[in-house]
């Protein structure tokens, strides 16, 4: 009898879509950072789709793998930038250095991204609005401007609304044994 392992993505997808979502909501300029944000950032963000992605090693899923760790562990380094300053621990990373932080994410990003070629569409979008969303936001450090940064929100939204979708996409799919909510397969 084959030992069936659950399908860790859509936690990842969760914790990443919800938090970039909440995050994202408060870079378009509706409400402050606050503890929400940082307690997301850690737990859901973060220690999810790092679970997630130690379950898709488990599976043998390199990408996944890779995906899920990474992204987990930028939100917690995400929140410790954020932190450790207010604890007295270290200085505040100055915005420009904090423009080459989320450069290099969109970097990785963008050839996440290449790695996505030949899955589906709805993973495509996730990745490539996500490189989109980091080059933004470090543009947005780069040079002090506001409106960068709400368009960064918005897009961060949409961005994080993609990974919610596919994410309930493959439980529901898996759970009704059919397409219900299409993510754009490859043939």
């Amino acid at each position: 009898m084959e030992n069936k392992l659950a399908n860790p993505a859509p936690l990842g997808l969760m914790g990443f879509g919800m938090t970039t979502v909440l995050l994202n909501i408060h870079n378009a300029g509706f409400f402050p950072v606050s503890a929400m944000i940082f307690a997301m950032g850690i737990f859901y963000g973060g220690i999810a789709q790092v679970i997630a992605g130690i379950m898709e090693f488990k599976k043998g899923n390199t990408f996944g793998t890779t995906a899920f760790t990474s992204y987990g562990l930028f939100w917690i380094s995400l929140v410790g930038l954020w932190i450790f300053p207010k604890l007295g621990l270290t200085e505040a990373t100055p915005a420009g250095f904090m423009g080459w932080y989320l450069f290099m994410w969109g970097l990785f990003t963008f050839f996440m991204w290449i790695g996505t070629f030949g899955k589906n569409r709805a993973i495509q979008f996730v990745f490539l609005s996500l490189t989109i969303l980091f080059l933004l936001l470090a543009i947005k450090d780069w040079s002090g401007s506001a409106i960068i940064g709400t368009i960064a929100g918005w897009e961060g939204i949409i961005c994080g609304l993609s990974a919610i979708y596919l994410a309930m996409a493959e439980v529901i799919n898996e759970s009704h044994g059919k397409v219900v909510f299409p993510v754009g397969e490859i043939k």
